[in-house]
């Protein structure tokens, strides 16, 4: 397998300083909608990088759950799990949106901070019930004997909450929005000249825009 001669050449288009808009928040929202409407499959996903104590770097994919202005991109999770615990430790984290099919990707940095119980619990509610007992079954990160013992803490939450009663939100789940301090938009282009523009918040909040090589 010649790995190495695997290629493509991007040319789907071009991303010019003129194309976008001066708040990186409504230029992601558009690309966001593009991408919907383009049939990327899963949209939303981004992949989320952590940093252990010991400064090993995690990788996981995650869904986007909302975008606010104050509270940045939004995410829920088990508070237990991997990557609450190294976020808890290093707040500073950064998310990428591979839309491939578009020959564009999307790198945020920023800081991760905790979401307020009650945007917790809205959230949590808007789900399948299906999803919410899975919330219950699933001690995320934690070794498991085997799928078996899954599927028995999924039975167990049915058992306890029943077949259509109110599943509330689990004391150890939670959500973090990121607050992004720099916002990276790349588009693919031809002969590898691509296009990629970084959006930098400074101290007094403004947003810079900077070119940068590909």
């Amino acid at each position: 397998m010649d790995l190495a001669a695997i290629r493509n050449d991007y040319r789907r288009g071009t991303l010019r300083r003129g194309d976008l808009h001066a708040d990186p928040v409504l230029q992601f929202q558009r690309w966001m909608e593009e991408a919907i409407a383009g049939g990327v499959v899963e949209p939303t996903a981004m992949s989320l990088a952590t940093v252990a104590h010991d400064g090993s770097p995690y990788l996981r994919t995650v869904l986007l759950k909302g975008l606010d202005r104050r509270q940045g991109f939004l995410f829920f999770t088990n508070l237990g799990s991997r990557k609450a615990v190294q976020i808890e430790e290093h707040a500073m984290v950064s998310l990428l949106f591979p839309w491939l099919a578009l020959e564009r990707q999307v790198m945020v940095v920023g800081r991760a901070t905790l979401l307020s119980r009650a945007d917790v619990e809205a959230y949590f509610i808007s789900r399948p019930r299906e999803s919410r007992l899975a919330a219950w079954a699933s001690h995320q990160s934690s070794e498991l004997a085997d799928r078996a013992a899954l599927e028995a803490g999924f039975a167990k939450a049915i058992a306890r909450f029943g077949a259509d009663g109110p599943v509330p939100v689990p004391p150890f789940w939670g959500g973090y929005g990121v607050v992004p301090s720099r916002i990276e938009f790349w588009q693919g282009g031809s002969h590898r000249m691509h296009d990629r523009f970084e959006y930098r918040r400074g101290e007094d909040e403004a947003w810079t825009i900077h070119r940068l090589s590909p």
